[in-house]
């Protein structure tokens, strides 16, 4: 047996950006011990244990000397189980049982049992995406991760279910090099299960506001009593969206990545997210972060796609004011002591609201039991700053009978048509300018040549702005609306009707401007 340096290929992540890793292992004459240096955790840490007792599983235990292993670069944190397998090979290549020309440029992702079993880890996609950004080919991985790690372009995956089987690929390599594994079926499909807009029964003007929120990325507040239907519309509000583009599916997949549950992540869906948090949810929860590894929240979890926050006043007015950041800047920045995370975090918020807390606030009102002081406390819940950034506000009312023969209501393919003619505008319009819809677009932009509409369509929001019934950041979320509009319509600029529906969804059950 042969003692030298072995190395191979591993990756550090923090938050989605990834490291590429070289794992060295140094063995040499000396008393016996297995140390593990480059900022690792706890759990990366106790690896040599898992690692000594897989190889001696697989016959071909570590030395009895002095074993060394370096985590490079050594100034960034290593987290997580997953470097076992790179260690593994790493070591059993200093000691002579495998090549090491063969396994140096492999990276290796996987954590050991102690009988030699490979188990699946998270985070592969990230993980690989940037292994592949820095021209790694090849990649072993347990079988549990091999669809999630094929979803990633331009690198050959190797499915291994313990180390001796990966020991076993490199002592006795085949013709071909290492067993490519199996192309897993339908990675790129995805079954056909989602709800439909006709499944609603009625509701024409919040209709209109959900077509207007999915034409042109609006923010929408749905207020009405319980039952008639705000959930249901939520819910639909993915079907009429465009579908994700593949660079799109890969970074809603790469968070998704990181929470959920091992091999979850094996189809690259790609109709977009839809993530609705309980109203006790934590602050850590809906915007991300944690104790020790810092986790995706919920607004990540629905980038690209709808975070709905269904009785919105319940939420705690600290968990709502966290949403004003990643709403003006598309992503989530948690700051620890020794490390600054980044998550995306460009959602469509969709925030739905009762009358008052019991519900019962609507008609005559004469079943609500709520005080005035519970009334005050609920509805302040949405004002000041985050409720200025939500562009479209619809009251939603109890359904009449009569609406259960109405069979004018669209289906979602029919509505998602209309939505992606008109994102099919706006990307045409803003093309260079930095953003693609109408909802990003800033105010002062809307607001001169060659966007700037004529004195005698803008007259009814230049009344309103003139007598304080509405701000100038409501002025510009007005214009916003009334583009969208515009584009729904196939117009190629705004009318009067356009800007006066926008002023009555800004408007919509007398909310401040």
């Amino acid at each position: 047996m042969t003692f030298g340096l072995g190395r191979t290929r591993a990756v550090a992540l923090s938050g989605l950006d990834g490291t590429l890793v070289d794992v060295e292992a140094h063995v040499a004459a000396g008393l016996p011990g297995f140390t593990v240096g480059g900022l690792p955790d706890t759990a990366c840490a106790q690896a040599p244990d898992r690692v000594r007792a897989a190889a001696a599983t697989a016959g071909f235990p570590v030395p009895p000397h002095r074993v060394t292993v370096n985590l490079s670069p050594a100034s960034v944190p290593k987290r997580g189980s997953g470097f076992d397998l790179g260690i593994a090979v790493a070591v059993l290549a200093a000691s002579g049982v495998l090549p090491r020309g063969a396994v140096e440029p492999v990276v290796h992702l996987g954590e050991l049992s102690l009988d030699g079993r490979l188990r699946g880890v998270r985070g592969v996609l990230p993980a690989l995406l940037e292994a592949a950004r820095r021209g790694a080919r090849h990649v072993v991985v347990p079988v549990e991760n091999v669809a999630e790690a094929q979803l990633v372009d331009r690198l050959v995956v190797h499915g291994a279910r313990t180390l001796e089987e990966v020991v076993r690929w490199y002592r006795e390599p085949a013709p071909g090099g290492l067993p490519v594994a199996e192309r897993a079926s339908d990675t790129d499909n995805e079954p056909d299960r989602r709800p439909d807009l006709a499944d609603v029964v009625g509701q024409p003007e919040a209709r209109v506001a959900l077509e207007l929120a999915a034409t042109g990325g609006h923010h929408l507040l749905m207020t009405g009593p319980p039952g008639v239907g705000k959930t249901m519309l939520a819910e639909r509000l993915v079907t009429v969206l465009p579908r994700l583009g593949r660079e799109e599916a890969l970074e809603v997949h790469a968070v998704r990545s990181l929470v959920a549950p091992v091999g979850e992540v094996a189809r690259l869906e790609r109709t977009p997210p839809f993530v609705a948090p309980h109203h006790s949810t934590s602050t850590a929860a809906l915007a991300g972060g944690g104790s020790g590894i810092v986790l995706p929240g919920a607004v990540s979890r629905a980038h690209h796609g709808v975070l709905f926050l269904d009785e919105a006043p319940e939420f705690k007015s600290s968990v709502l004011q966290t949403l004003r950041q990643p709403l003006e800047s598309g992503e989530v920045v948690i700051a620890r002591a020794k490390a600054l995370v980044r998550y995306p975090a460009r959602f469509l918020l969709v925030l739905a609201a009762n009358p008052c807390p019991c519900g019962m606030a609507f008609g005559k009102g004469t079943e609500c039991r709520c005080s005035a002081h519970d009334l005050r406390a609920y509805t302040t819940k949405l004002s000041g700053p985050l409720l200025d950034r939500v562009d479209l506000r619809v009251h939603v009312p109890p359904v009449r009978p009569a609406a259960f023969g109405d069979e004018t209501g669209e289906p979602s393919a029919v509505v998602a048509a209309r939505v992606l003619a008109a994102r099919g505008a706006q990307a045409e319009r803003w093309r260079g300018a930095g953003w693609s819809v109408n909802g990003l677009a800033p105010g002062h932009v809307l607001r001169r040549p060659p966007y700037r509409l004529a004195p005698s369509v803008t007259a009814v929001i230049d009344r309103a702005l003139d007598t304080g019934g509405l701000s100038l950041r409501g002025y510009d979320r007005v214009l916003r609306v009334a583009w969208s509009a515009a584009d729904l319509a196939g117009r190629t600029t705004p009318g009067r009707e356009e800007v006066a529906l926008g002023l009555q969804l800004r408007r919509a059950e007398g909310t401040a401007a």
